[in-house]
Formats: C-alpha cells, sequence, structure tokens
C-alpha cells in the first residue's frame, strides 16, 4: 500500500477536528443547526489553512444521509455513509470542485454554469466549489453573476481564494465571506504533537516549535516540512538534524548577538557574526530568530512576570528573561525595528554577512537616551566621592577647575552674549559625520559664590532647583561661569553678539569662533589625534565640536552644546587618546553655549574660502561680460572653492 502524506492523511473531516479556525467552525456551524443556510461562501485566507477543506466539510453536512440512511442537513456529519464518503475520495457527482488557476475563461465557467438547469443525482444540493476564484477573467465573473445571485434553491456556491482584494466587489456582495486566519505558532506546535503521536513517530519538541514557526501558519505547510523532517532525521524528530534541515539558526547565537549588544560589545558581535559566516548559517534567519527574541523580550519588560505555558517550556525562557531585564525597554524596541527593516537590505548589499553586520552595530550607534550611562542609578545619582568632589568650590584644590593667571581673582563667569555654530557646518571629511547616540548625564561643577571685579563677567542669578550635589536627569541648568578671551585688545568684545532667550538659548545662530588661548591648545591636541587616527568616530566628534574652557593639572573641563555627545565612554577614550600627546588628566563635560571649538573654526575657515571663491568668480571679466551681454546668472550653490 502506497505511503499517504501527512497532510493528506490527517485532514479534518467534520467541524471538530479542525484547528485554529474556532471563528468560522462556530458559524458554520449555528447556521447548519438552525439550517439558516446562504447560497453562497466566500473563504478567504493564506495557503493551508483550510479552505478547501472547509468546503468539503460542508459539501458532507449539506448532503449527510446519516449512519441509517435517513439523516438531514446536520453539523455534525457522520462521514460514513455514501455522500460522505464520496466527497471525501472525490467522486461525488453532485459535487464539483472547478481550480480557476487553470480554468479561468468564460467558457469553463459557463460549462459549469449549464449543469446548473440539472437537479442533484445523489443528495439534497449541488455544491460548486471555485478554488483560487480570483485568477477568473473579468469576462467570467461577469457570465456567473446572475446565477450567483439567484441560484436554485438546490445550488450552493463555495468560492475560495487566497487574495480577495481581486474579487470584484459584485461577488463580494453576494456571498457571505469568512477568513481564515493564520494558525499561530502554539496551535500548530500542538496539533503536530497529536499527529506524531499517533504515528508512533519520537520527536523533540523543540524540533517541532522550530517546524511550527518555520510554517507561518499554514498547517498544510507544517505538516509537509514534518514528513521532510521524519525523512531527514531517519524516523526520528530531533533539534540539530530539523534546524541543519531548516537552515535555522541556533539560538544560542541570537542570544549571544543580544547579550553583546546590550553590553555595548562590538568585537564580540562581529566574532559572532564571522562565526555564523564559517558555519554557513543564514543571515536573514538570523535576523528572523533576533526578532523572535526581541518580541518576547518586549512583551516581559511591558508585562512583567508574563509567559505562556509553552515559553516556560523553553529551555531558553530563562536567558531571555536574563536579557529582557537588562536590555532597556527602549533599547530593545529600536533594535527590533533595526533587524525587522535590516532584512529588506541584505539583498542590496553584495555580502548579506557584512549587511548583517552593519546591521547588528547600527544599534552601537543610536543607542537611545542614557543607555551609555551603566543603568537607570547612575543617570539619577552620583556616588559618594563625585557627591564630596562637588560640594567643594571649583577653584580649591579638591580637583577643582583652576582659574587662569590672567583672570585675576577666582574662577571667572560665563558672557551672556555667545555666538553658537551648529556643529555639523564644519568639513565631513574633519568632523567624521555620522550617527551619534545620546548621552549619559555628567554632574555638572558646582556654582561658585565667588564675585569677580569686572562686571562684565557677573553670574548669572538662576533659580535654584534643589542642593548642588544633587543631579537631575536633565542637564542642570546651573553652570561654572568662566572667561571668554577675544583676539581683539583686553576688555572688549569686536565681534556682534547674538542676544540670548532666556533658557540659554541664542536668538540666532553665528559662524564666527571667538579663538581663546584655550581653544588653540585644544585645537591642536585634537588635530595630533585625528592626523595620528587615534581616535573613533564619537570620540572625533566630541573632540571636535567642544570647548576647553578652562584647565588644571589634572582636569580639564570641557563645554558641549549637543548633549548626545555626552557619553561616558566618549570621554574616558577621549581622556587615553590624550594621555598619547602627554596630556595626562580628567575630563570633565558640561551642557552650555561653544564659541571656540574646532568644528567652528573649521566652519569659519570654509565660509572665508566660499567667500574668496564668490568673489573670485564674479570679479572675473569673462563672467561678468557674460552676465552683461547674455543676462547670463550664476546657479547658486554651484561655486564651490577649491580642495586646500
Amino acid at each position: 500500500m502506497s505511503y499517504v502524506v501527512l497532510a493528506r492523511k490527517y485532514r479534518p473531516r467534520n467541524f471538530t477536528e479542525m484547528v485554529g479556525q474556532g471563528h468560522v467552525v462556530q458559524a458554520l456551524s449555528n447556521a447548519l443547526t438552525t439550517q439558516r443556510l446562504h447560497h453562497a461562501y466566500l473563504f478567504t485566507g493564506t495557503r493551508g489553512v483550510g479552505k478547501t477543506t472547509v468546503s468539503r466539510i460542508l459539501a458532507k453536512s449539506l448532503n449527510c444521509l446519516g449512519t441509517d440512511g435517513r439523516g438531514g442537513i446536520t453539523a455534525e456529519p457522520c462521514g460514513v455513509c455514501q455522500a460522505c464518503t464520496d466527497i471525501d475520495s472525490g467522486r461525488f457527482v453532485d459535487y464539483t470542485e472547478l481550480d480557476a488557476a487553470s480554468n479561468r475563461g468564460v467558457d469553463e465557467v459557463q460549462a459549469l454554469l449549464e449543469q446548473a438547469v440539472y437537479k442533484p443525482v445523489q443528495g439534497r444540493f449541488k455544491v460548486f466549489m471555485i478554488d483560487e476564484v480570483h485568477m477568473l477573467t473579468n469576462t467570467a465573473f461577469n457570465a456567473m453573476l446572475k446565477t450567483l445571485e439567484e441560484p436554485p434553491e438546490y445550488l450552493k456556491f463555495v468560492l475560495a481564494t487566497t487574495d480577495p482584494q481581486k474579487v470584484p466587489v459584485t461577488v463580494l456582495s453576494r456571498c457571505l465571506q469568512f477568513n481564515l486566519r493564520p494558525m499561530a505558532p502554539e496551535t500548530v506546535l500542538e496539533h503536530l504533537q497529536q499527529v506524531l503521536k499517533a504515528e508512533n513517530v519520537s520527536f523533540d519538541v523543540q524540533a517541532l516549535r522550530l517546524i511550527s514557526r518555520a510554517a507561518r501558519g499554514s498547517m498544510r505547510d507544517a505538516l509537509s516540512l514534518t514528513d521532510q523532517a521524519i525523512a531527514f532525521g531517519g524516523g526520528q524528530l530531533q533539534e540539530a538534524p530539523v534546524r541543519q534541515m531548516l537552515g535555522a539558526v541556533d539560538r544560542s547565537y541570537v542570544l549571544r548577538l543580544i547579550d553583546s549588544l546590550a553590553r555595548s560589545d562590538g568585537a564580540t558581535v562581529v566574532d559572532t557574526v564571522d562565526t555564523l559566516r564559517i558555519n554557513g548559517l543564514n543571515a536573514a534567519s538570523t535576523l528572523e530568530e533576533m526578532t523572535s527574541v526581541l518580541q518576547r523580550m518586549a512583551v516581559l519588560q511591558a508585562v512583567p512576570g508574563r509567559a505562556e505555558a509553552s515559553e516556560l517550556e523553553d529551555p531558553d525562557a530563562i536567558e531571555i528573561l536574563r536579557l529582557a531585564q537588562s536590555l532597556p525597554a527602549d533599547e530593545t524596541q529600536l533594535l527590533y525595528s533595526l533587524c525587522l527593516h535590516g532584512r529588506s537590505e541584505l539583498g542590496l548589499a553584495p555580502d548579506e554577512y557584512a549587511a548583517l553586520t552593519m546591521v547588528l552595530l547600527r544599534l552601537l550607534a543610536f543607542k537611545p537616551a542614557g543607555a551609555a550611562s551603566g543603568g537607570a542609578e547612575e543617570k539619577k545619582t552620583l556616588n559618594v566621592a563625585e557627591q564630596k568632589q562637588a560640594s567643594q568650590p571649583a577653584g580649591s584644590a579638591q580637583g577643582g577647575v583652576q582659574p587662569e593667571p590672567d583672570a585675576p581673582g577666582a574662577v571667572a563667569h560665563l558672557q551672556q552674549s555667545v555666538a553658537p555654530v551648529v556643529g555639523n557646518n564644519a568639513p565631513a571629511a574633519v568632523l567624521g559625520v555620522g550617527s551619534v547616540p545620546p548621552p549619559a548625564v555628567t554632574a555638572p561643577l558646582p556654582p561658585t559664590e565667588l564675585k569677580h571685579a569686572d562686571s562684565r563677567f557677573a553670574a548669572r542669578d538662576e533659580p535654584d532647583d534643589g542642593p548642588p550635589w544633587e543631579e537631575s536627569v536633565q542637564t542642570s541648568r546651573r553652570v561654572v561661569a568662566i572667561p571668554v578671551r577675544d583676539v581683539g585688545e583686553p576688555g572688549r568684545l569686536d565681534q556682534p553678539q547674538p542676544r540670548v532667550r532666556d533658557g540659554g538659548e541664542p536668538a540666532a545662530a553665528g559662524t564666527v569662533p571667538m579663538p581663546t588661548s584655550e581653544g588653540d591648545v585644544w585645537f591642536e591636541a585634537i588635530m595630533q589625534l585625528v592626523r595620528a587616527e587615534a581616535v573613533g568616530a564619537l570620540v572625533r566628534e566630541l573632540g571636535l565640536q567642544s570647548q576647553l574652557v578652562a584647565r588644571d593639572a589634572g582636569q580639564w573641563l570641557l563645554r558641549v552644546e549637543s548633549e548626545t555627545l555626552n557619553q561616558s565612554n566618549a570621554r574616558e577614550r577621549l581622556s587615553v587618546a590624550l594621555q598619547t600627546l602627554g596630556h595626562d588628566v580628567r575630563l570633565v563635560v558640561e551642557i552650555g553655549p561653544v564659541t571656540d571649538s574646532p568644528a567652528l573654526r573649521f566652519a569659519a575657515e570654509a565660509a572665508r574660502r566660499q567667500r574668496e571663491a564668490e568673489a573670485q568668480i564674479l570679479s572675473d571679466p569673462f563672467v561678468q561680460s557674460m552676465m552683461r551681454d547674455f543676462g547670463g546668472k550664476i546657479v547658486p550653490g554651484s561655486i564651490k572653492p577649491q580642495a586646500a
């Protein structure tokens, strides 16, 4: 006897055997029980969810004769009478199945409708089942509209399609429509366990879980994959052979990648991707498995303590719970989105593993706010040592910033008028323009109560939001005031400054930096690091966008405008890089207006060269003659200075 595949052998014979389509079964069962029968039914849904099966069960329910031959319309066909057995075997005269994918013309539909004038031969009803009905031509649809709307009382239409959008609304309005949903992996897993127990095949639950996910909601696909896995595993279903057959990535690789991303360990991420490449594991499968794990993590983060019974049986459930607790919820959502959209990028790259690496490393470049600060506790409170240091005056010997020799008195104060410049005006080749991760909050230096004799440096009075040693999640509005030198004669400001609005934001952005002696030192140090390629993109960006406002033997005070640059790991790396230049100092970063940074100097130089280039073009005799004699115009933005 020939072998019958599982998908056919275990096709449901009645409504009680159907799984995952309770909403359809309930509606049809109630209609059959009360005999409120429609003349046309439309079943929609993806492949392998039971559209043809429901049609055959409905045909048996309408024509079942019962075990004694005297039965009527029922929601529970007996399955043993002549009508039921003939429909199951496909030889019932009054049940006709038409494949519209290969019989889509008007002639085939007319030939089917010609049979509608004859009453049933064996059963109570004629049932016309048209599969993939959306493949019919417009002419074929028009030919059946009249009969579909007013068929004889003994005729029932059953239409099935995987694409209901292509079915004309004139047909949809004549049918009762039932949408068969894709089945959940848990439903498929439970059904596969019952089938394999009936077949006396030993199995591993984890192997069935892989198959149920690979089926993507189709029970027929799940049974077909089970058949293939049994043959591949020599009569058994074990996780390793099934994973190899499906090309699925081992969950351990996925967990390792997520754990490495949570710890910002880019080296381990790259090494793991190289291992996937060596073992020939699919990059798309890796991202798919990651989205599945991240989805479970997001649920655990949003609803703590929630876990389905099937998930508790997963051997990786404990590790997934640990990752959900270690990875912030915003990073989980971001990583899920990156993995989901990254699958579409794999085919665009010449090497899918290189594309996989870029997708994973993208999270490290787009860390959400506070991700690099080392946890929520570090954001909210300082440790005891930092509290003691913050409580000392700024000019004391407790690691405070010493005033410059030419700033008599104590720590000078910040000018109220500054000329901030947008940092990304600097040339991309020098700035290393790229996405910058959000910041870690750094405790600002405590304000000083010392007064300066010069009224130009009067301290700004701001409302006190709390003790000076208490750090808020946002950057403190109380900042350390420092002097800003001007290139002109001392005591004067040669450059006009924009008015500062309340809250410290400038009313307009300038492009001219205000050079200081500290700025010269900082510019030279950063340029040495850039030329030596001693710093990465994020650290280089911090150096280029920051201003050195005060320094002593053991500590330098920097200021940046963008809070996203203020990250602890970036400060540490920049400090290590400065040590190679002989500056063994600790960097402290505050948030505030920047008037002299390497980026501003580059922007000012670029603007100067642009003005010179435009002036040179406009003064050219040939250009002037073209504009004068022929009305020529210079396209705005078309003049570019030559590379230095």
